[in-house]
């Protein structure tokens, strides 16, 4: 059995982030996902712009949260992205957001189709689909 692989990033909460109740806006999360796949796909050497300059976008056509906890202003947090599975024209991340004692406090996911500049459906690019396959070996 593999080990699943994540893409790990940081992310320091600041006031606008938060609610009267000073804790992070739920709605939020949804960013930090975005903050979180952007960084995941550099780090793959397969940037959103550059798909997107290649005439390839990845819109969101799903979306969900599960809310365990919450954290307020200044909190450090871990944003964990990885994909959990792809096909020919989708992509499904799976994120996991951690607090600093690294207990899971939002578990989540995102799907995305793979769509040209005329928004018709279109294949993810193979060296794209390699990348993935190459840094998340569990999906081979």
């Amino acid at each position: 059995m593999s080990q699943e692989k994540w893409h790990t990033m940081e992310l320091r909460i600041i006031y606008k982030d938060t609610d009267l109740m000073g804790v992070v806006y739920y709605a939020n999360y949804f960013t930090f996902f975005e903050k979180a796949r952007t960084e995941y796909m550099r780090n793959l050497g397969h940037s959103y712009l550059r798909l997107e300059k290649e005439g390839l976008f990845l819109p969101v056509i799903e979306a969900s949260a599960k809310y365990r906890g919450n954290v307020g202003y200044d909190s450090l947090i871990i944003i964990k992205t990885r994909i959990s599975s792809i096909s020919r024209v989708t992509a499904r991340f799976d994120y996991q957001v951690l607090d600093d004692t690294e207990k899971i406090i939002i578990t989540g996911h995102t799907v995305h189709a793979v769509i040209d500049a005329n928004k018709k459906p279109s294949r993810l690019p193979e060296d794209v689909k390699k990348a993935i396959l190459s840094f998340q070996t569990d999906l081979i």
